[in-house]
């Protein structure tokens, strides 16, 4: 069949033209470049037993005189921790803590002495300590709102964030609202020498500036707080805005453990080993009820803090661990050693590699 006009084939393409199809081919080639070309010098660091045991030796001695040094920071911190929950109720109501502690008419009142083991220079912090309270339950956390602490404007945005502790029976909203604020710890303590001269707990500053300042608000007062038929914690003046009430603030900062401490105050003064403090608490605080446990902590700080010896004795592990893999290559190499053919093929010098890609 002879083709038609429309059928015939045409000039040919870039195709049948080998110099197209050569510029076309320049034209999609990139700049030449060595980082393009994959011709920049390169190392290929080999770890040979001649490198490696030096590095662990160096790492394992670093890491226990770190650790040494931790510890020893820690164990110059002086501590002192007093369990009371079983202590303050009395003998014949140990079988009913639940009912001691939910009894108004019983006067919560209870006194023990605490003797110094060391020199304590001031400042000497207060804390007290919760057991198997877990402030970390998903829905303990939620129950708040922080636009509430914040903005004034906000008292009424209770409802979404703050159940079960959002309103009164009468609708009236709660400030602050929440199981985190209704729970305020409020128990409180007051502490005298062994003459009877008093030692004054400081309260102001134990916050963090950046809470008072940006979570809660200057012109927040509380509102209708621990006014239900169930009193949870703590009580706050109406007077003074929830960014000076420090103790709600400190409470407020959820931990995340079940066994925690909180700052209670500061006191500024000296205390010598073997002195005595007089204690004075005011056992309040319904821990009875799930089985927690109450204690009041003295301490002193460190460069790192207050005590704990985790830090260190970690350090000190991974030192020990160091050494100890370093003896044992060490021994293998003494064991095992490799000739100098091998080493020269498997170990060679570090030297610049290129490798060059062909267009």
């Amino acid at each position: 069949m002879v083709p038609t006009h429309g059928d015939t084939a045409g000039p040919s393409s870039s195709q049948d033209d080998p110099a197209a199809s050569v510029k076309k081919r320049n034209s999609n080639r990139p700049q030449y470049h060595p980082f393009t070309q994959q011709q920049l010098p390169a190392c290929k660091p080999i770890l040979a037993p001649q490198t490696v045991i030096p590095v662990l030796l160096f790492v394992g001695v670093v890491f226990i005189v770190i650790g040494l040094g931790c510890i020893a920071a820690s164990n110059r911190v002086v501590e002192v921790v007093y369990e009371y929950e079983t202590s303050c109720i009395p003998r014949h109501m140990l079988g009913n803590k639940v009912a001691y502690i939910q009894n108004p008419s019983i006067d919560k009142t209870c006194t023990w002495i605490l003797k110094v083991p060391r020199d304590m220079k001031h400042p000497i912090y207060v804390y007290y300590q919760l057991d198997k309270f877990y402030q970390n339950h998903r829905r303990y956390v939620k129950s708040r709102s922080d636009k509430q602490l914040r903005d004034p404007k906000e008292a009424n945005s209770t409802q979404q964030y703050c159940k079960p502790e959002a309103t009164t029976e009468h609708g009236s909203a709660v400030v602050p609202c929440g199981l985190v604020a209704w729970s305020l710890f409020n128990d409180t303590y007051s502490f005298a020498r062994g003459n009877n001269r008093a030692l004054r707990v400081h309260k102001r500053g134990i916050s963090w500036r950046s809470e008072r300042e940006h979570i809660f608000g200057k012109q927040v007062f509380p509102r209708n707080f621990q006014k239900g038929a169930l009193i949870g914690g703590g009580t706050l003046d109406p007077r003074i805005p929830l960014s000076e009430q420090e103790d709600l603030i400190v409470w407020m900062r959820t931990a995340a453990l079940p066994t925690y401490r909180k700052l209670y105050g500061r006191i500024e003064a000296d205390l010598r080993a073997g002195e005595l403090v007089t204690v004075t608490t005011q056992n309040n605080y319904n821990t009875y009820s799930f089985g927690g446990k109450k204690a009041l902590v003295l301490s002193t700080a460190g460069v790192l803090g207050g005590r704990n010896g985790f830090l260190g004795r970690g350090y000190a592990v991974v030192g020990l661990a160091c050494l100890l893999l370093a003896l044992l290559l060490t021994m293998l190499c003494l064991v095992f050693p490799l000739k100098e053919e091998h080493l020269a093929l498997q170990y060679p010098l570090l030297r610049p590699a290129t490798v060059t890609m062909h267009a």
